[in-house]
Formats: structure tokens, sequence, C-alpha cells
């Protein structure tokens, strides 16, 4: 089976997590740094968890999971200890037409956590199709070296050049054409030795 890759929009999107411990903590911070609006379900909960909790951050609900959680529920997070219950909700979520991920258990979820390497608005996702995580977390490890944090303050210039070509009169060809050469691997050999100083990087000098 062929994986669709897409980034998706979660900001203010009501997402749920069920199970608070461990193996639930990552996905509930994953969630919350794409702004979503995060409601957990678990008797216990880490600390990190549970201070979310405190903060107003997350909503956390000690009790066991009910049908009745997934109303208005755009994906859930099945991270509990009990194959039975994570097989539960994949189902019941299936039937609602709600996307499901059950942690580590690549046949009962919709889509897989990617392992990501971030660097500011650069994200760079690799997914195995649930058959070998530990290889996505290698070619992770070696992409982090590749690309360095140095990326994510480029692309923010990239980002501010790009607003200032749609903004201009410049024909759309010769716009198509900077833009590409602004991404160049030369171009950004140039930026790091101006320090990214988007005055001493101008147009006029990489182009």
């Amino acid at each position: 089976m062929t994986l669709f890759p897409m980034f998706m929009k979660l900001e203010g999107r009501s997402c749920l997590v069920v199970g608070a411990g461990t193996i639930g903590e990552p996905k509930i911070g994953s969630l919350l740094a794409s702004g979503a609006s995060v409601r957990v379900v678990a008797f216990t909960a880490t600390a990190a968890v549970a201070e979310w909790a405190k903060t107003g951050a997350i909503t956390w609900e000690t009790r066991t999971f009910n049908t009745a959680d997934l109303e208005g529920v755009f994906l859930v997070i099945a991270a509990t200890n009990s194959r039975d219950v994570n097989a539960a909700i994949f189902r019941e979520a299936g039937r609602r037409n709600i996307l499901c991920n059950v942690v580590d258990d690549p046949e009962h979820c919709d889509f897989y956590y990617p392992a990501v390497v971030r660097r500011g608005e650069l994200q760079l996702a690799i997914s195995t199709n649930g058959h070998s995580p530990a290889l996505a977390q290698r070619i992770r490890r070696e992409l982090e070296i590749q690309f360095g944090p140095e990326y994510g303050e480029w692309l923010e210039q990239l980002g501010t050049i790009r607003r200032q070509l749609f903004a201009s009169t410049i024909d759309p060809e010769e716009r198509r054409h900077l833009l590409h050469e602004l991404a160049s691997r030369e171009a950004f050999e140039r930026a790091q030795s101006a320090g990214f100083n988007i005055e001493a990087t101008s147009l006029e000098k990489i182009s």
C-alpha cells in the first residue's frame, strides 16, 4: 500500500488522546506544537502531561474511554497499555470516519507518525510505512547532520525574499528562475558566509 504524504494543519482542531503515559506524552506534545485543541482521557499521566493540564494547555479527564469521547473529534491517538482498548478505539473511530493512530500498532493506524527533522519552518519527514521505525530514526539522525539549524534561518530569509518578489512587478518567468536560484546550494553557502543577513544577501548579490 502506498501512503499519501501530506502535512496537516491542526490549529484549533479537536484531537483526542487516550492514554497519557510515556507512550502518549510525546504524541500529546506533538499535537500541542501543531496548535491542536487537545483533550486527554486517562486515569494517570506523566508529570509533563499533568503540568500541561495544570496550565490549561490541554484538557485531562481522569477516567476510562467511552465512545461519546469521539463526538466532534478530528483525529484520535490510542496510547493505552491495553491492546483490546486500543483496538476498540480504532474500530469506533473508523465507524465514525475519524482518523486514528494506535501507537506501535501499524495494523490499527489510518496514519503514521513520521520521523521528523525540524529546522524552523523546514520539516523533513521520513516514513517506512510502519515497516521499520528504527530505520526511519537512523535516517533522521543522518539528515539532522546534513541539514543543520542554520537551514531554519535561511528558510526565513527565502520566505522574505519570496514575498518581496511576489509583491514586485518582476516577470513571472524571471521570478521562477530567481526563486530556484535562491534555493540552490551555492546561494545557501553565500548566505551562510554573510551570516544570513538579508541586506548582505540582497537579490542583486544573490542573482
